[in-house]
């Protein structure tokens, strides 16, 4: 074969890896946009956002949404799981889950399922032209975890300390593993692999199939974020400060980054464009990070806490802030482009899909922007 052809596929090899690790353009399934939890799409979204519509939800919206078909899902205080059309605003149904409510569980959809945790413990399977229940599990404690949908398997944390895999059809027990901790964070699955980053300050592989440990490294610290999974390293932030990146062949940490000055947990979620990270932290900042070194590149400051997870679409980076602000920056320069003034805290993260955004607010509304 002739050497163009060769670097040609190669070329077309490396850029297939690149769109299958991003969410797709017409959809956000998942926390994150995709297993690996990268925080990544090819959705293009206008330079400056208008708000195309507004939801009431009743009560405080933590979940950050999914969107399917068109359909934008989100869990709220209220215990309920609501379906809204992405092009108007308007419900479509509402599901109640829980008196207790839904907290962080963000939604997953697959096959024409919403699955959601709620509260009380409780993992639900929704259909998502009825909005009734195809089935529901129990867990012995609070789930704040995401549900991640791997082939026939539906994988999602618990505050009993376990990670459980269910039947995506059916939620029948497949297998459970124990933590020494809640399992708070969403686990990111790259090759069969699921990688959940723990309150018992360890890094776990657990394979999907069976639930067998693959091997364990440990983080050092209580960890609240979810980890994202890029080329064979896995990144998130811990309560001791610090963005750590773990070399999963190796089993090691191999870089840590502290701010020099302040020194505050990093609970947000990474997101990973290219050679940065860019990761929101309780000392209010919007921080970006060079992918193989861990130095900061840029801070960009706000007026509260950063809890909500990044998005990165086109050149710009999409962020939450507790000061009730959505910040458009720069990623290349950490220069803020727009902000939009939602009123309540955003802890929620930002979902994009066919040019628009969507993210709830602590005060109980949906923002639909584009």
């Amino acid at each position: 074969m002739h050497y163009r052809s060769i670097a040609y596929i190669a070329t077309l090899a490396l850029t297939a890896a690149t769109i299958s690790a991003q969410a797709p353009a017409a959809s956000w399934p998942q926390f994150r946009g995709s297993s690996n939890l990268v925080g990544t799409t090819h959705a293009p979204l206008p330079p400056k956002l208008k708000v195309l519509w507004t939801y009431e939800a009743g009560d405080a919206i933590d979940s950050s949404a999914a969107i399917v078909d068109g359909v934008v899902y989100v869990g709220s205080a209220t215990g309920e799981l609501h379906a809204v059309n992405l092009a108007d605003g308007k419900a479509k149904w509402k599901y109640k889950a829980s008196a207790d409510g839904i907290g962080e569980s963000s939604p997953a959809v697959a096959n024409g399922i919403v699955y959601v945790g709620d509260l009380s413990g409780v993992m639900h399977a929704v259909d998502v032209n009825t909005g009734k229940a195809v089935w529901t599990f129990k867990t012995g404690s609070e789930i704040k975890s995401s549900p991640v949908v791997v082939g026939d398997r539906v994988l999602i944390g618990s505050y009993d300390a376990h990670l459980y895999g269910l039947g995506a059809k059916d939620g029948k027990l497949a297998w459970k593993v124990q933590t020494e901790g809640y399992v708070h964070a969403t686990p990111a699955v790259v090759d069969g692999i699921a990688y959940i980053a723990g309150c018992d300050e360890i890094l776990r592989a657990i394979r999907v199939t069976d639930g067998k440990e693959m091997f364990t490294v440990s983080s050092g610290a209580y960890t609240g974020a979810s980890p994202a999974i890029h080329n064979g390293h896995a990144y998130y932030g811990t309560y001791e400060n610090e963005v750590l990146a773990v070399d999963l062949t190796g089993k090691k940490i191999v870089w840590r980054y502290k701010h020099p000055e302040r020194n505050f947990p990093f609970y947000s979620s990474p997101a990973i464009s290219g050679n940065r990270l860019f990761v929101g932290g309780r000392d209010k900042m919007l921080h970006a990070l060079d992918l193989e070194t861990g130095k900061s590149l840029w801070t960009m400051m706000t007026r509260a806490r950063i809890d909500s997870s990044p998005v990165v679409s086109g050149g710009n980076v999409y962020v939450g802030s507790s000061d009730g602000k959505l910040y458009v920056v720069d990623a290349a320069s950490g220069k803020t482009v727009f902000e939009f003034e939602a009123g309540g805290p955003l802890t929620a993260s930002p979902a994009v899909a066919n040019g628009k955004l969507v993210i709830g607010s602590v005060d109980g509304k949906l923002f639909c922007l584009g």
